[in-house]
């Protein structure tokens, strides 16, 4: 009989997966929040130029993040402004 894990992690726990996990803790608790449900349950369907934007907007500081994800402001990058809406509907689904 093989176990079944528990929890609905998509996204496999290795080296580079865990790095990314590293780089998406931030210094406000609700980014954390919105960064982890969306390493769960949406980052796996991203395409390598959508990882790479990822790549990039984890780079921002923690208030423009959090500025663009509450929508109190918009990114003049298209690919990261779409990113961005992907995030906030993963948050929803």
């Amino acid at each position: 009989m093989n176990p079944q894990p528990t929890t609905q992690n998509t996204m496999p726990e290795t080296g580079n997966d865990s790095a990314l996990r590293w780089r998406c803790r931030r210094g406000m608790l609700e980014l954390d929040i919105i960064f982890n449900h969306f390493l769960d349950s949406a980052y796996a369907e991203l395409n390598a130029e959508e990882k790479q934007l990822m790549d990039q907007l984890l780079d921002y500081p923690d208030q423009l993040l959090f500025d663009l994800l509450m929508d109190k402001m918009k990114s003049t990058d298209k690919g990261i402004s779409q990113l961005v809406t992907r995030i906030r509907h993963a948050l929803t689904a």
